[in-house]
């Protein structure tokens, strides 16, 4: 018998996190390597945030807190969503956790048993459906269409829900596509949720403030108010603010479901790190004109990518709406040989390939429930993406 838990049978481990690994491991060896894996900010913490979190060690405010985070920053974190969401929360309503994932894995803990079905559409962040193994839950996979940008449809959503299911994730903009719901769009979804009184919408707004060409974000508690009850609304500092390292995630949601995640987290890893959440005060509470600056760089930095990535042999790239990723189709490239002899018979093939003859990292798309295609992460200099796609456009070339 295994010494380790049949549950982790269940689930594996981060592509993502692996990828990244993996680059930083033959960069330490001397290769020449350009990774596009992570989905990390290239930009600083802002100076006012550093500062905030500075003046909070010299004040001594290094102990334990609450467990699931200050009054100070569960207040901050209500103005935020009153102010940019037009939702009223109290902070018995908000829970702070060391960082967005831990926020979802709480409150699936605290709601899923044995036979619960959770509907994830795909593409998905690779963390989703190995979550909800991790809580005895079935992830039920929704495909979205490639022709209307990776997103799925109201009918798609209706065929996938039965008695079983507990929640609904929904990511938008999205991680790995970078796909934005438009409001009609959401509210076509939320009109379906209106009729299954049982489903429960986690909304993962993570890269809400990273929307370009008059994308208009929305979440769903705000398209559909009769939602609020069973939704939680979830969102962090990470991406907009580039506080990856802080780890700083929060969720407001219905008070006993709070409380619920609550317990998990009091004996897990009770409070977030008392300074992150001083930090997080002064970015949600502090000036918010860098976020539109940042993203005018991420619209450059995309329009660069897609249109050299658009100009590579056997590759097809949507414009995504928002978030730092493209999603590339590589469906021409399948079935073919490398330069290096290698056969590209899957996404992953094809990665492996061009990481080892090209030396670009990206991450393929099985990883995230929907092939063949690959993710690109452009939260990087505008330097390492010119020189990546030309890489990638060279290694196209040399398919045969």
């Amino acid at each position: 018998m295994s010494f380790l838990s049949q549950t982790l049978d269940r689930v594996k481990p981060s592509p993502t996190v692996a990828v990244t690994q993996l680059a930083q491991e033959l960069k330490a060896a001397g290769r020449d390597v350009i990774g596009l894996g992570a989905g990390e900010p290239d930009f600083d913490t802002p100076e006012n945030i550093k500062a905030a979190a500075i003046a909070a060690i010299d004040a001594g405010k290094t102990k334990y807190t609450a467990p699931d985070g200050i009054i100070e920053l569960k207040e901050a974190i209500c103005a935020k969503f009153k102010r940019e969401n037009g939702l009223d929360y109290t902070p018995k309503q908000i829970s702070v956790s060391t960082g967005g994932k831990q926020v979802l894995y709480n409150a699936l803990m605290a709601t899923l048993n044995p036979g619960d079905e959770v509907i994830i559409p795909a593409p998905y962040w690779v963390s989703y459906p190995d979550m909800v193994r991790l809580g005895g839950g079935e992830p039920v996979i929704v495909e979205g269409e490639r022709q209307l940008g990776y997103k799925i449809t109201p009918e798609a959503l209706e065929a996938a829900i039965t008695p079983k299911t507990k929640w609904l994730i929904f990511n938008s903009p999205s991680n790995p596509t970078g796909a934005g719901y438009s409001r009609e769009e959401l509210q076509a979804l939320t009109d379906v949720l209106m009729r299954h009184d049982h489903v429960w919408v986690m909304s993962d707004d993570m890269y809400e403030h990273l929307a370009y060409d008059g994308f208009e974000f929305t979440t769903p508690a705000q398209i559909e108010p009769r939602l609020y009850d069973r939704t939680l609304t979830v969102n962090g500092v990470s991406k907009a603010y580039a506080m990856t390292g802080w780890r700083i995630g929060y969720a407001g949601g219905p008070e006993p479901l709070i409380a619920a995640m609550r317990k998990i987290q009091g004996q897990s890893t009770t409070n977030p790190s008392s300074i992150s959440q001083w930090a997080a005060v002064e970015a949600l509470n502090g000036p918010q004109e860098f976020l539109a600056e940042r993203s005018e760089a991420f619209l450059r930095r995309r329009n660069l990518v897609v249109e050299m990535l658009n100009a590579c042999k056997g590759i097809t790239c949507e414009t995504p709406e928002g978030a730092f990723y493209v999603y590339p189709s590589i469906a021409d490239c399948m079935g073919k040989t490398s330069a290096g002899g290698a056969k590209i018979d899957n996404d992953e093939a094809f990665c492996k390939a061009l990481l080892e003859e090209e030396g670009v990292a990206v991450v393929f798309g099985a990883a995230f429930g929907l092939s063949p295609n690959f993710r690109v992460s452009y939260a990087t200099s505008d330097e390492a993406l010119t020189e990546a796609c030309t890489r990638i456009a060279r290694f196209c070339d040399g398919l045969v």
